[in-house]
């Protein structure tokens, strides 16, 4: 049976790409798998090379002045390098969920944080909005997308300081103009690759501008210099995901997988609103093209729903403590059949309630 992967991550990714990987695992370069090849064979320093250029390409910022590594830590080490690379005296945050509070806490060990606006109050089921941005900031960070509460920024401030935003889960899934973005990051795995790498997009002139000195394997100047190549990159996942980026390009590129995701979301959201048995936590305007979340309304029809779901090949929709429920995670390798299994299931409780 086909098994439907709404999870939030590590993501659901192409079948071709998992068979590709695949197969380099077996043999990648002349009998060698691509596990025991070296990271300086000039094989893999050319996956390095097209994995880092084709994430400029797909955000539109190639000769733009920005650079794309693959670093290693996950997304919240990024917390840490950024204000380690860009803190001088203080720096602004908006607080939408979960992961933006872990990055204004990791960040305040350094200088001062100001959170310029939260949903936390509210269990965070919705974007802040109305806030303003000082110009004597060093910086101001954002969380696009919310995985844990399915909130998503649809627009972003035209920020007077350089603009910083952690995309982990919506990364390549709609377009934008990123060129507002100073300094963007993503863990690959929610729509990129497995995890253990991190992509990197940074606009090298706001680096250099702080006076404390940075340890070398959290100065971005050095892994620039580089070329992700400073220590042992995590072979696997940066190979796999230039197979994504590449499966994105052949697919026709953001604007394409945008299209994609947009009838996804709007499948599963006009069944959340429309089937009186479920209701959606976010926000109908901050809604997440990712992340859906919903809970079942009737806690008596909890154990024949998962019935009619395990039947169906249904994986990955239990929601995150913090909001209980459901959340059906929609990334981008994610199909349009998988959605509309879902949907079928949970219009079916429906005529048998």
């Amino acid at each position: 049976m086909k098994k439907h992967n709404f999870s939030a991550g590590p993501c659901v990714l192409p079948k071709s790409v998992i068979e590709q990987a695949a197969a380099a695992v077996l043999n990648f370069d002349d009998g060698l798998s691509l596990l025991e090849i070296s990271h300086r064979s000039k094989p893999f320093v050319d996956v390095m090379e097209n994995a880092r250029s084709l994430a400029l390409e797909l955000l539109g910022l190639e000769g733009k002045g920005y650079k794309a590594l693959f670093l290693q830590g996950g997304a919240s080490t990024q917390f840490l390098m950024v204000a380690l690379n860009l803190l001088e005296k203080r720096a602004g945050y908006l607080n939408s969920g979960t992961w933006a509070d872990k990055s204004i806490k990791e960040a305040k060990i350094y200088d001062d944080i100001y959170e310029v606006g939260s949903s936390k109050s509210a269990n965070y089921n919705y974007i802040p909005k109305g806030y303003d941005i000082p110009e004597d900031y060093d910086y101001f960070h954002c969380t696009s997308n919310n995985t844990i509460f399915g909130t998503q920024m649809k627009s972003f401030p035209n920020s007077p300081v350089p603009l910083v935003c952690d995309m982990s889960s919506d990364i390549f899934s709609r377009q934008l103009d990123f060129s507002k973005f100073d300094l963007i990051y993503a863990g690959a795995q929610k729509n990129m690759g497995p995890a253990g790498t991190t992509l990197v997009v940074i606009k090298e002139d706001i680096l250099g501008k702080v006076s404390r000195k940075i340890p070398s394997m959290m100065d971005y100047k050095i892994h620039i210099s580089k070329g992700s190549m400073f220590n042992t990159p995590p072979v696997f996942a940066v190979y796999t995901s230039m197979l994504t980026l590449e499966w994105l390009k052949n697919l026709g590129g953001i604007k394409a997988i945008e299209e994609l995701n947009e009838k996804k979301a709007r499948l599963m959201y006009s069944e959340i609103d429309l089937n009186p048995l479920f209701k959606g936590y976010a926000v109908k305007e901050d809604r997440s093209m990712m992340n859906a979340t919903f809970t079942l309304e009737n806690e008596n029809l909890k154990e024949t729903f998962e019935a009619m779901i395990k039947e169906a090949g249904i994986n990955g929709i239990n929601g995150h403590r913090s909001v209980g429920g459901y959340r059906a995670s929609m990334y981008n390798a994610l199909s349009l059949d998988s959605v509309k299994a879902l949907v079928e299931v949970m219009s079916e409780l429906e005529s048998k309630a």
